[in-house]
């Protein structure tokens, strides 16, 4: 069971940072077929990346987000899918697997763009190809922004699960465009942990052609943002 999870998140996470993480790379990165595209396409990219996450990862649960993960354990479910009890070694399968799945697809991601990379002299642009920042940088009002982002992405789906609709991955999909579309401006909505350290993590280790830094002191926040936000929907799910 272990096994499974572990593989089957890492590839599911995999999928999403590299579709996600490689739409922006589409838009921003130096020659590419998509340079210049508008913001609507990356917020439909990250939502299509989040549709084929979702299938590839569906044994179990498609977690692909340790912050669906911590919800799950702070709500009152006690499955983090069916026949996947939530216990200590389970909690720690799935978290480990986001974020190295997280990491695997930005770097394929880098392998697939590699002579855009070279060709981008724009340090703010390669970056954030690989993580979220601050349009506005206010650490703790970007904090709140993730912290709402997360808190909406969390809490519907918690309502999904508790509707008949059977859109399933479709569903999940829309809402992370909304969120994009709605939320997205102030912080570029990483709602998600893993899918923002993985890929920076990344970006700090590989050999990248004019890059800058990796923006370390703002790092905490699409971290510190999504486990709250995931927290406090989990919570709601008691008394909703």
């Amino acid at each position: 069971m272990l096994a499974t999870i572990f593989l089957h998140e890492i590839a599911g996470t995999a999928v999403l940072t590299l579709l996600g993480c490689g739409v922006v790379a589409n838009v921003l990165l130096n020659g590419t077929n998509g340079k210049g595209s508008d913001g609507i396409v990356i917020f439909f990219g990250w939502g299509l990346a989040v549709f084929c996450a979702v299938y590839v990862a569906y044994d179990t649960g498609a977690h692909i987000n340790p912050a669906v993960t911590l919800a799950l354990l702070v709500s009152p479910a006690s499955e983090y899918a069916p026949n996947i009890p939530i216990t200590a070694a389970t909690t720690l399968a799935y978290l480990s697997a986001e974020f190295i799945g997280a990491f695997i697809g930005a770097l394929v991601c880098y392998l697939a763009y590699k002579k855009h990379y070279d060709a981008t002299d724009d340090a703010g642009a390669v970056l954030a190809t690989f993580s979220t920042g601050p349009a506005i940088p206010a650490y703790g009002w970007n904090l709140v922004t993730e912290i709402i982002g997360t808190f909406v992405l969390i809490f519907v789906i918690i309502m999904f699960g508790n509707t008949p609709s059977g859109l399933g991955p479709l569903a999940v999909a829309l809402l992370v465009v909304s969120i994009g579309a709605s939320l997205g401006g102030p912080t570029g909505y990483a709602i998600n942990p893993a899918r923002d350290l993985g890929p920076r993590i990344a970006h700090a280790l590989l050999p990248i052609k004019h890059k800058g830094g990796s923006n370390w002191a703002y790092s905490w926040v699409p971290i510190a943002g999504p486990v709250i936000g995931a927290v406090l929907a989990g919570l709601a799910a008691h008394v909703y």
